[in-house]
C-alpha cells in the first residue's frame, strides 16, 4: 500500500500547510500498511506537496523534544528489540544516518513508558526516518515500521501488544531514487543572487537542508544590504518522480529598506543611558546592518559591566525609513573578588587576589586592588616575590572609542639573577581604532632600587610609552585561527644616572587550524627586543631582558638565560625568542601538546647570537574549561647552565601563548 500526499504549497515560515502535512503524515501512519513518501505533482508543476512542507522544516534543522532525563524512573518500562532492514542497492553510509536519528535503534535510550509509549516512540521515529531520507535526497522512498507484527495503524488501536517479550520491532526501508535539483528560481525585489550562489545547482543532490541553508543565506543576505524585515514568502518544491528531480522555487518579501533611527536603553539601574548609547557606536542614519548590531553589542559586553545586551529593532520603519533600536541590559554585580593560582618547579608556588569596583560613577569606571606573592615554598618572607596594585580605568573618557588608565605599584622581584624592589606610576590613553586594532600611549614614573652581579644601584626613570595592538585571534584563551601582534617603544631617561635609553621590544604569534573541526592547531611566536643604553649595568635589572622559564624558554630557570657576569646572569640589551607548538583536541575535553621553545638575550644592542641559542622542549597536556584551558606543561632544557634544573613543570591557565 502506498500513502500519496495530497497537494499543497508552502507560504514561509508560519504556513498552517505544513502543519497540517505534519499532522497528515502522522495519521497515514496509523492507517497504512506500509508507509510511502511520495511528493505528487499538480498539472501546473507549482504546487508543493504537504509531505515535503512539513519534512523540510523537521528534525534535521530544529531541536526536537527528547525523552525526560535519564536520572528519573521510567513507569512500566517495556523492553523491546529493534531491527532495520534496507532493500534496494546497498548503501552503508544511508544506512548508518537511519540507524543514528532512529530513537527505536538507539542502545542507550531509555526504555518507554508502557506500550504507548513505544508505539509513540515508533509514530516519531517514522517522521524521523522520513526526515533523513529527504535530508539525503530521497522522495520517492517508503518507510514501515511494524510492533510486535502490527502495522502502526493496528498497533494504536490495539489494547494490547500480542506476542513475546522483549516486543520485536520491525524497520523496513526503501529509499527509491536519489534526487537531483532541476530548475531553481529565486524571485523577489530586489532580486538575490544567482542560486548557485546559495549552494543550489541544477543537478546536484537534491538535500532538503540545501533548500533551509539557501533561505537563510538569502535572508541574511538582504539583511546585511539594508532590509531588516526580508523573508522568504514562498517556498515551492515539486518532484517529478519520472526524472528524479525536485524544482525549487523561492520567493522573497524584502521589505522595506531601512537606516538606523533613534536608540533608547532600557534596563539600566546605575548605567548612565547616554553613555551606553554612546559607547554602542550605532551609526544613526547609516544603513542598517545585523553586522553593525553583532558589533555595538559585542562593545556592550566588553565593558564588563553588563550580564546580557540586547539590541531589539522596532517592528517597523518610520515615515522617514529610519528603524529605531532599543538597547535593553541588564547590569553584572559591581563589587567582585577573585583568587588565583599558579606553580611552577622551578618558580614554585603563587597565590593572587582583586578586588573590583564596576560601574564606579555609572559610566563603566573600574577601580581594582591587586596583590600577588610568588616563589613561595622554601624561601623566608624576605624573599619572596610580591606586588601590589591600584588602577582606575575609564572607558569613553576622550570619546567612545578611548579609555584612560592610570595605576599605582609596588613590586618586590626575586629570580636568580637579581633583587628588586620597585615603585611605578603611569597613566596611558588608549584608542581602539577597530576591533582588531588599538593604539596606546602615555607615561610613567618608576623608583627602583636593585641588587645585581654589577652590585647595587638605584634608578629613577621617567618614560613616554607608545603601543600598537594588533589581535586577529578567534579566542583569547584558546586561539585557533588568528595573529597578535604587540610592537612597544619608550624613550626614557634615568635621573639619578644621568643616562637616555629607548626600549623597544615587539612580538607576533600566528595560528592555524589544519582541520575544518579545528582539531589540530599550529601555533608559532616570534618575539625580539633591544634596548638603546650606554651599558647593561646603566639599565635597571628589571627592566632588562631576561629570557628562561615560563613564557619564554620552557626548561630553563626563570629569567636565567643571558649574559654572564662570574657565572650570574646580568640580562642583556636585546634578545630573540621563537616557539611553535602543535596542538591536538584529543577529545571534548582533553588535548594535547608538542612543543620547541629557543632563543636568547644579548649584551649587544641588537642580538648578534655571541650566546648561541637556548633550545628547550616538552609536551604537556590541555583540560578544556568553559574558562579557559589548564594547562600542564613538562619541559627539558637541552642545554642548561648554573641553576638550571633538569626539567620543568608548568601549571596555569590558557594556552601557553
Amino acid at each position: 500500500m502506498r500513502a500519496t500526499a495530497r497537494s499543497c504549497q508552502t507560504h514561509g515560515a508560519d504556513s498552517s500547510c505544513r502543519d497540517a502535512a505534519a499532522g497528515g503524515l502522522r495519521a497515514r501512519a496509523a492507517r497504512g500498511a506500509t508507509l510511502a513518501l511520495v511528493l505528487a505533482l499538480s498539472t501546473a508543476l507549482t504546487p508543493v506537496p504537504a509531505l515535503a512542507s512539513g519534512f523540510f522544516d523537521w528534525l534535521p534543522f530544529v531541536g526536537n523534544d527528547s525523552e525526560d532525563s535519564a536520572t528519573e524512573a521510567v513507569v512500566d518500562p517495556v523492553a523491546y528489540t529493534a531491527t532495520l532492514t534496507m532493500t534496494g542497492p546497498a548503501d552503508a553510509e544511508l544506512e548508518a544516518g537511519l540507524a543514528g536519528v532512529s530513537e527505536l535503534l538507539d542502545k542507550d535510550a531509555r526504555p518507554p513508558s508502557g506500550e504507548a509509549g513505544l508505539v509513540a516512540r515508533a509514530l516519531s521515529d517514522f517522521e524521523r526516518l522520513v526526515g533523513k531520507l529527504y535530508a539525503e535526497g530521497y522522495y520517492a522512498g517508503t518507510v514501515a515500521i511494524r510492533v510486535a507484527g502490527l502495522s502502526l495503524e493496528d498497533a494504536v488501536d490495539a489494547t494490547a501488544l500480542p506476542g513475546p517479550r522483549p516486543v520485536p520491532v520491525d524497520i523496513a526501508v526503501r529509499p527509491g531514487p536519489r534526487f537531483a535539483f532541476g530548475d531553481i528560481q529565486l524571485t523577489g525585489d530586489p532580486a538575490p543572487a544567482p542560486a548557485a550562489t546559495y549552494g543550489l545547482v541544477p543537478g546536484e543532490v537534491a538535500r532538503s537542508g540545501r533548500i533551509l541553508r539557501a533561505e537563510e543565506r538569502i535572508v541574511a543576505d538582504l539583511k546585511a544590504r539594508g532590509y531588516p524585515f526580508a523573508s522568504i514568502e514562498r517556498r515551492e518544491v515539486v518532484a517529478d518522480h519520472d526524472t528524479d528531480t525536485l524544482d525549487v522555487r523561492l520567493t522573497v518579501a524584502t521589505g522595506k529598506a531601512a537606516r538606523f533611527g533613534p536608540v533608547s536603553v532600557s534596563g539600566a539601574q546605575v548605567t548612565d543611558p547616554d553613555f551606553i548609547v554612546a559607547q554602542a557606536r550605532l551609526p544613526e542614519g547609516a544603513p542598517y546592518t545585523p553586522a553593525e548590531i553583532d558589533r555595538a553589542r559585542t562593545r556592550l559586553l566588553d565593558l564588563g559591566i553588563f550580564s546580557s545586551v540586547l539590541l531589539v529593532p522596532a517592528e517597523t520603519v518610520d515615515a522617514d525609513g529610519r528603524l529605531p533600536i532599543t538597547i535593553e541590559v541588564a547590569e553584572r554585580k559591581r563589587n567582585v573578588i577573585g583568587v588565583g593560582a599558579n606553580w611552577s618547579s622551578s618558580e614554585g608556588f603563587g597565590v593572587e587576589s582583586y578586588w573590583r569596583r564596576r560601574n564606579l560613577f555609572g559610566r563603566g569606571e573600574l577601580l581594582s586592588l591587586e596583590g600577588s606573592v610568588g616563589r613561595i615554598g622554601d624561601n623566608s618572607l624576605s624573599d619572596l616575590e610580591y606586588a601590589a596594585r591600584i588602577a582606575f580605568e575609564k572607558p569613553g573618557a576622550f570619546g567612545p572609542q578611548t579609555r584612560f588608565l592610570t595605576s599605582l605599584e609596588a613590586r618586590q622581584e626575586i629570580p636568580d639573577a637579581y633583587r628588586s624592589r620597585n615603585i611605578t606610576a603611569d597613566a596611558f590613553v588608549v584608542y581602539d581604532r577597530s576591533e582588531q586594532l588599538s593604539l596606546k600611549l602615555g607615561a610613567e614614573v618608576q623608583y627602583a632600587s636593585e641588587t645585581d652581579a654589577f652590585g647595587s644601584e638605584r634608578y629613577l626613570l621617567t618614560g613616554v610609552i607608545g603601543e600598537v595592538a594588533y589581535d586577529t585571534r578567534d579566542d583569547k584563551l584558546n586561539p585557533t585561527e588568528g595573529l597578535n601582534a604587540l610592537l612597544f617603544v619608550e624613550p626614557a631617561y634615568d635621573i639619578k644616572g644621568g643616562n637616555a635609553m629607548l626600549f623597544t621590544r615587539g612580538s607576533v604569534s600566528a595560528y592555524q587550524a589544519l582541520d575544518d573541526a579545528k582539531r589540530f592547531v599550529l601555533a608559532g611566536r616570534l618575539a625580539a627586543g633591544s634596548i638603546v643604553a650606554p651599558s647593561v649595568r646603566s639599565i635597571p635589572a628589571a627592566r632588562r631582558f631576561f629570557s628562561g622559564g615560563g613564557g619564554s624558554i620552557r626548561g630553563y630557570a626563570y629569567r636565567n638565560v643571558g649574559p654572564r657576569r662570574a657565572g650570574e646572569v646580568t640580562g642583556g640589551r636585546s634578545f630573540v625568542e621563537a616557539s611553535a607548538e602543535v596542538r591536538m583536541k584529543a577529545t571534548e575535553t582533553i588535548g594535547l601538546v608538542g612543543f620547541v621553545d629557543a632563543g636568547n638575550s644579548y649584551d649587544a644592542i641588537l642580538p648578534n647570537f655571541d650566546n648561541g641559542v637556548k633550545i628547550g622542549v616538552g609536551a604537556g597536556v590541555r583540560y578544556f574549561t568553559p574558562v579557559g584551558p589548564l594547562r600542564l606543561d613538562v619541559a627539558v632544557p637541552l642545554d642548561p647552565e648554573k641553576d638550571d634544573p633538569a626539567f620543568a613543570v608548568y601549571i596555569g591557565l590558557s594556552q601557553a601563548f
